[in-house]
């Protein structure tokens, strides 16, 4: 059998090669880094989160948290590897990122049924193949992407939040505590007076920020909004979004502060924490201006900046299947945030179901689709075959399934509904 040629080697693309590899089918995986790299990656492992270090909620009653419980019914090595370098965050499940990308590429790396490739691919492969080169998509395959589908991509901007050292946080004014005492205290939270939101809201509006290339006005993904764009919209914003004090208490005052902005650890051992919701387009100078006006990182020490970076996604509902097989090419998949899911989970899900569809196919089989009752089937289902129109990329969320039979009015209840449903259909498909 012809070694299937997985374009990416990103959280879907190696879905995609994991589970072809598990089925003793042989995959040739390709990855450009660290010969060519994009505006956003740092490092030469495979998987590299380049925004959050989180993957959401763990609850299965919140649709990330669903997803991810129907990856691990899929046998998902991403949810595999999180599990085993996470780091306390509530109710999320976040992870140690260099860990994380370090693991996947020692067990991509080593499985004897996957060849891993260091070089760009600038042409459509023959099939069988699945492309999952992701938002950063070289110039070149996007030439040859092009070329397949007959029509421009569409694209919206995403940005990533700072990361600065737990040594340089001011702890006399920081304090650990989670909303309203739910679960660990495994967030740092840095108070606000209303003074001092006042002069930060301030200087964030006005801040300088980087200069677009190409002339193309920025359409942000709601879930991706850079903290100055958010801003802008008024001034309570902020205080109803990543700045909500509500369910907090400082302990220095025993009062809810006016606004909390705050941190997530990095890592284990807590000498790196994530700027919870800060994603942002300032430039560097800026940021360590603007942000040292937050109580407590004063003296902040910057490991990484926020940036923004073009994601790329291609329309979808009018080239691909619901099995993510493209329209154009029996055997020629997409998997992963090109295809117009976004987020982490999301994209790795994909990359999952391109693979389990691939094996199907090269096995005399037709490939499936998930059922629609499960959050990763109605979730594909969306993206091929929304509006084409005014199509934008979409993470997992209870609207998009189908309605329960009895209509529920009870939203706590009704979510419980959904989630057993979808867990009870993910089983029932697994058996297949």
């Amino acid at each position: 059998m012809e070694p299937v040629k997985v374009i990416g080697g990103g959280l879907a693309g190696c879905e995609a090669a994991w589970h072809l590899a598990q089925n003793g089918i042989k995959v040739d995986l390709y990855e450009m880094r660290p010969s060519k790299t994009t505006p956003a990656h740092h490092t030469d492992k495979l998987a590299e989160l380049v925004c959050s270090n989180s993957f959401r909620s763990n609850e299965i009653t919140n649709a990330a948290g669903l997803l991810k419980q129907e990856m691990r019914i899929l046998d998902s090595i991403v949810m595999k590897v999180a599990e085993e370098t996470q780091v306390p965050a509530g109710a999320a499940l976040a992870v140690d990122r260099v860990r994380f990308s370090s693991k996947i590429t020692e067990i991509i790396k080593n499985h004897p049924n996957i060849r891993v490739h260091i070089e760009e691919i600038s042409e459509i492969p023959e099939p069988p193949a699945i492309i999952a080169t992701g938002p950063l998509t070289s110039e070149s395959m996007s030439i040859a992407i092009i070329r397949l589908l007959g029509s421009e991509h569409l694209y919206f901007y995403d940005a990533a939040a700072p990361i600065v050292t737990g040594e340089s946080i001011n702890w006399d004014k920081a304090f650990w505590g989670s909303r309203y005492n739910k679960g660990d205290a495994d967030y740092v939270n840095l108070p606000f007076t209303k003074d001092e939101y006042d002069v930060f809201y301030n200087e964030l509006i006005n801040a300088q920020t980087h200069p677009l290339r190409d002339f193309e006005k920025p359409v942000f993904f709601e879930g991706c909004m850079p903290i100055e764009v958010l801003a802008k919209r008024g001034y309570e914003t902020l205080l109803f979004g990543p700045l909500k004090p509500v369910g907090i208490i400082d302990p220095k005052t025993e009062k809810q502060p006016f606004a909390v902005v705050q941190l997530r650890k990095e890592n284990n051992e807590g000498t790196l924490f994530n700027i919870v919701g800060f994603q942002t387009s300032l430039k560097w100078g800026e940021q360590k201006r603007v942000f040292g006006l937050i109580p407590g990182l004063e003296e902040a020490e910057f490991v990484r900046y926020g940036f923004i970076h073009r994601n790329t996604f291609i329309s979808s509902p009018i080239h691909l299947k619901p099995t993510l097989e493209f329209k154009g090419a029996k055997g020629l998949f997409f998997a992963g945030q090109i295809t117009g899911v976004e987020g982490y989970i999301e994209s790795a899900a994909s990359g999952i179901v391109a693979g389990l569809n691939m094996k199907r196919l090269l096995k005399g089989q037709e490939p499936i689709a998930l059922p629609k009752e499960t959050i990763l089937g109605a979730l594909l289902n969306y993206i091929t075959s929304a509006d084409p129109t005014n199509f934008q990329p979409m993470k997992a969320n209870f609207g998009i399934l189908p309605p329960l039979t009895n209509k529920v009015k009870d939203k706590k209840l009704r979510k419980k509904l959904l989630s057993e449903r979808s867990l009870e259909s993910i089983k029932k498909f697994v058996e297949l």
